[in-house]
């Protein structure tokens, strides 16, 4: 297809395009003439994956060069391929994902850190998660757990048990919806809109099922 095609298809303006051949972000098309080229399904698959990571999480130009280029040494593990593409994997700047036993330490770990991140590796030993070391989301979990206790709320990974498990059929359910995409970057492109785009409405469903049951609790109809 011409340039103007794959910008149809593909939905990314043709300045757009002609930025990512430049900056490496896109394999250049078959050349076909002086300043033509012809382009495939590949590059339609790629821009939309390109679109994702940039419009939907939010990366960085330099970021997401990062993590195209470890996506194109992994196509063949796609478990590596989504961590890499929702950011549960770091990313080194050759574009490899680092090596688990070079993983380091999060930020924040140590002394004060120690009690919540006990917390966490109790709580993924008890879901029998298999997780990289030092996950971002951990991470998060720890912190979150630091605060509540800072405030006096009484709260360990034991309370989280229950929404561990609300957590894992989601996780499920996210990965269910994979399978009919066949190709590595159309899954790794909805894993991307799934996770990032679903978020803020599950949420908001969380927000309306406790009004739901507030009104049922304790409203006067």
């Amino acid at each position: 297809m011409r340039i103007s095609e794959l910008s149809r298809r593909s939905g990314v303006s043709i300045p757009t395009i002609k930025y990512y051949l430049r900056d490496g972000l896109l394999p250049a098309g078959r050349p076909t003439a002086a300043n033509q080229a012809e382009y495939d399904d590949d590059h339609v698959r790629r821009l939309r994956l390109i679109r994702s990571l940039i419009g939907v999480r939010g990366l960085s130009v330099s970021a997401t060069r990062d993590v195209l280029a470890a996506v194109d040494e992994q196509q063949g593990d796609m478990h590596l391929l989504l961590g890499l593409v929702l950011g549960a994997l770091p990313v080194e700047r050759s574009g490899r994902p680092p090596r688990q036993d070079d993983a380091a330490e999060p930020a924040g770990a140590g002394a004060a850190a120690g009690d919540a991140a006990q917390d966490v590796a109790a709580l993924t030993a008890e879901m029998g998660w298999k997780t990289s070391p030092h996950p971002p989301a951990a991470q998060v979990v720890a912190e979150t757990l630091e605060t509540m206790r800072a405030l006096g709320v009484d709260y360990d990974w034991r309370s989280l048990v229950p929404y561990a498990e609300l957590a894992d059929r989601a996780a499920r359910l996210d990965l269910d919806q994979l399978r009919d995409a066949g190709d590595p970057l159309q899954q790794a492109e909805r894993a991307v809109l799934l996770t990032v785009l679903l978020e803020p409405a599950l949420l908001a469903l969380r927000r309306l099922a406790q009004e739901h049951h507030s009104a049922l609790r304790f409203g006067n109809g």
